[in-house]
């Protein structure tokens, strides 16, 4: 996912260009401000919030912190992502929970913001947090609303409760709050009806709901792609219901910026949340200072911990940790690191996580999802055999494991090539081997790795140990013994 990518890349430019520079001018001061504005108005960013951020940014930039500062570039981008932080709400922002048993949290939006599927997010990281809770659909309109919330509950094991056939949703919202009491929940989640422009009508019967079920979070699901026509939206639900907090969707689609940059400081109100996908944990925290520093290149590990910590499965890791200090790396352990890199998400959104890395300049075509899918179908259909002994992979296996997996012999072979290489990688970088030097730099030995060569019988030796091996392979069959090179006479 490159969060708004076009006004990401400009940003960049701009800080690349003069956070490098040990004297700043009056003069490359008003540039840089020029540029930002820029960038900002084509993001669509509120003409208002433009003119106050260009305002703070150029006060402080020709402030005395900046000219005594050994480098007064990089002074002024810390400047620009502090006021950007401010921007996007200053520091993070938690859901409100009830102090009684029940905490209510109200969804609103209009037609096509991803209300259904946010709900159903929401509910299960609130299930992930120790909660239990309930989703309901008040959306007596769409009946195919209530229904895609149904299947959605199911999918994540979380009780829903709809009432098709009713045409009060103020009836619905009442028998939600009894069954939200019958079955001990502790969050009950309102998916309300939504409407293609905010009309009189949609705003009494919310209004009707509120009164009923008391929400404790009024939260407003707003579409990124809105621009700051997002704030209109905002203000128009807020007159009628007030409005707590939003959750900004589409976040990993075309969105240029301006509702994140624009909502927060012209509402007074906190983004609580942000969605980077159609999937059901595609939920995360919004977090301004990292969605700020990754707007200005500066990467995200924090979140990028937090991905893994998610979806690495532990289990798999110990078993690929323990592959890797046996010096056994094979093509099941590059399976399972490809399975666990696939379960993160996409490699854009994980490169663009990682600090000083410059999306604009990397090529599309090698952060392709598609090719960790092939390289799975590939070595998913090669024998167990093939997988803990690629050696044996002759032209014919690798020209049915092409058909069977829906790929070319060319991919058959880039992959091999790949495993060749990484495996060579983890065998200079074994742990075992690391072990051993540690231990005999401890004990005091040289680590000269030529000295062997100079001891008696050395080549002697090590032929006797690699003979071993190769008889042991041969025993297990992972050898052919034609190709044995100790066939022929010993060296």
């Amino acid at each position: 996912m490159a969060i708004f990518g076009n006004l990401a890349d400009k940003l960049q430019a701009i800080t690349r260009k003069f956070g490098g520079k040990t004297r700043l001018t009056e003069q490359d001061i008003d540039g840089m401000m020029r540029e930002i504005r820029l960038a900002l108005l084509d993001a669509d960013v509120s003409i208002q919030v433009v003119k106050d951020f260009i305002a703070e940014v150029k006060t402080k930039a020709h402030g005395q912190d900046v000219a005594e500062s050994l480098s007064p570039g990089q002074q002024v981008v810390k400047i620009v992502r502090d006021n950007l932080v401010q921007v996007l709400g200053g520091s993070d922002n938690k859901l409100h929970y009830s102090s009684s048993t029940l905490t209510v949290i109200m969804l609103y939006g209009l037609q096509g913001s991803g209300k259904t599927s946010t709900a159903a997010k929401l509910a299960l990281y609130l299930k992930k947090h120790g909660k239990n809770p309930l989703l309901c659909s008040v959306d007596t309109h769409r009946p195919a609303a209530a229904l895609q919330l149904e299947v959605l509950a199911k999918s994540i094991a979380v009780p829903c409760f709809i009432q098709p056939e009713e045409k009060s949703a103020q009836a619905v919202a009442r028998a939600a709050l009894a069954k939200a009491a019958y079955l001990m929940s502790d969050v009950l989640i309102v998916d309300t009806a939504g409407r293609q422009v905010v009309d009189t009508e949609l705003m009494a019967e919310l209004q009707d709901i509120d009164k009923i079920v008391k929400p404790t979070e009024r939260l407003l699901v707003v579409d990124a792609m809105l621009g700051q026509e997002a704030v209109k939206v905002w203000q128009a639900f807020d007159e009628a219901v007030g409005v707590s907090g939003f959750i900004m969707t589409k976040l990993d689609g075309d969105a240029r910026g301006g509702a994140a940059l624009s909502i927060h400081k012209l509402s007074g109100k906190d983004i609580k949340f942000i969605t980077v996908g159609e999937k059901v944990d595609a939920l995360q925290e919004f977090h301004p200072e990292r969605l700020a520093e990754r707007i200005l290149g500066m990467g995200d590990v924090l979140s990028l911990i937090d991905k893994v910590t998610a979806n690495i499965d532990q289990e798999k890791l110990k078993t690929t940790m323990s592959d890797l200090t046996k010096n056994q790396f094979t093509l099941v352990t590059m399976l399972a690191q490809l399975e666990q890199v696939k379960s993160m998400g996409s490699l854009k959104d994980i490169v663009g996580m990682l600090p000083g890395v410059n999306m604009a300049k990397i090529d599309d075509s090698k952060l392709n999802d598609r090719m960790i899918d092939y390289n799975i179908a590939i070595i998913r259909s090669m024998t167990m055999k093939e997988r803990l002994n690629p050696s044996i992979l002759d032209a014919s296996r690798r020209k049915r494991i092409a058909s069977g997996s829906g790929r070319s012999v060319t991919e058959i072979n880039l992959l091999i090539k790949q495993y060749e290489q990484t495996a060579k990688l983890m065998k200079q970088f074994s742990l075992p081997k690391m072990a051993k030097h540690k231990k005999a730099k401890k004990a005091g030995h040289s680590l000269n790795p030529f000295k062997k060569f100079f001891a008696p019988n050395a080549l002697v030796a090590d032929n006797k140990e690699l003979e071993a091996k190769a008889k042991e392979l041969l025993r297990q069959g992972s050898l052919d013994s034609s190709t044995n090179p100790f066939n022929n006479k010993p060296i």
